[in-house]
């Protein structure tokens, strides 16, 4: 659809510079935009490609000079122009509170107002759903489980049973949330299962990207702290702990009972062995082995994990060991060591 950078401005809230009637007829980013699109500039160091860019106007930074071309200055453009896209690009709103013929709700199943059922989903025995969340084609939530309002669960989605999620809790296609951890006992040259009796929490604002994992505890509960967003591809093992507004990128594995802080990041395929604790604000770069803990405030890298400068010095220093290696056989050979 087309509008004006007008009406755009007024949307984002956004201080209007240029032409305020001139028509937009889509959002597109600065290496794709063209006549009639608008674009954006998240920083200034993009400001050169929004010079040559075609686009018909910009979303730019407060800072941002103008360059004749209509601009809508904000404080984050990146955010600005999200909200524009999902203005120019909006689909249809699904039905809201429709639970389709082919799902199935178990009679003792309480739905709030406003929770929809895709088809072939499954609501089990004794679970609660709070009011406008949302339940994808073909998802499980199993029995007596409790999630809260505005929680949205994606197609194939499968939550085990006496899990809890918060309020506005997201998890992506294919995730399985509450399979039993992986604990054992070797008796007698076998491996005993021992009894997997807990259940997931997911506190409020968490998201899960698809295919990831997350285990029940033993005993108690495996929890995830508010606001923590997990990547696709995560495995958090059973009695694992994590804490508030965490960031975990894809392909992390963390181990049983781990604990950690709040505000911690870990980089893609980072691993972490069981029984680690994590202090708060720590970061840990891509691929790093932790199997020790972690005091807050460190940033590590490596396997084993180490602090991030030291990390640095070790691999100068293997960058510099064939000349080093070079300048041993040279010294041995002058001393007439050479084969000794």
């Amino acid at each position: 659809m087309g509008v004006t950078v007008r009406e755009l401005a007024e949307w984002v809230r956004g201080e209007l510079h240029g032409d305020p009637e001139l028509a937009i007829m889509n959002a597109r980013t600065l290496s794709e935009a063209g006549p009639g699109d608008i674009t954006f500039v998240e920083n200034e160091k993009n400001l050169a490609a929004w010079h040559t860019s075609r686009a018909s106007a910009a979303v730019v930074p407060s800072s941002a000079p103008v360059n004749g071309r209509p601009v809508i200055r904000v404080a984050d453009p990146l955010m600005a122009f999200a909200d524009i896209v999902r203005h120019m690009r909006g689909h249809p709103a699904e039905p809201v509170g429709a639970v389709h013929p082919a799902a199935f709700v178990h009679p003792t199943a309480a739905l709030a107002p406003g929770v929809s059922v895709g088809p072939f989903a499954v609501v089990g025995e004794g679970t609660s759903i709070g009011a406008n969340s949302n339940i994808g084609a073909g998802a499980v939530i199993g029995r007596f489980c409790k999630l809260g309002c505005n929680v949205t669960v994606h197609p194939r989605v499968v939550v085990y049973d006496d899990c809890v999620f918060g309020d506005r809790v997201t998890v992506h296609a294919g995730s399985v949330i509450g399979a039993d951890g992986f604990g054992y006992r070797n008796h007698e040259g076998q491996h005993i299962k021992v009894p997997q009796l807990g259940w997931v929490e997911l506190e409020d604002d968490v998201e899960v990207g698809s295919c990831s994992t997350i285990d029940r505890g033993t005993f108690g509960p495996t929890r995830v702290g508010a606001g923590t967003k997990i990547d696709n591809l995560v495995m958090i093992g059973h009695n694992c702990q994590i804490g508030k507004h965490n960031v975990l990128c894809g392909q992390v594995g963390i181990a049983g009972s781990c604990t950690t802080g709040d505000h911690v990041v870990m980089a893609g395929q980072v691993g972490l062995a069981d029984h680690v604790t994590i202090g708060a604000r720590v970061t840990i770069g891509a691929r790093s082995g932790v199997a020790a803990e972690i005091p807050p405030d460190s940033n590590v890298l490596g396997a084993p994990a180490v602090p991030l400068q030291q990390q640095k010095r070790l691999l100068i220093s293997l960058a510099k060991l064939p000349d080093l290696r070079d300048d041993v056989k040279k010294i041995k050979k002058h001393l007439g060591l050479e084969g000794g």
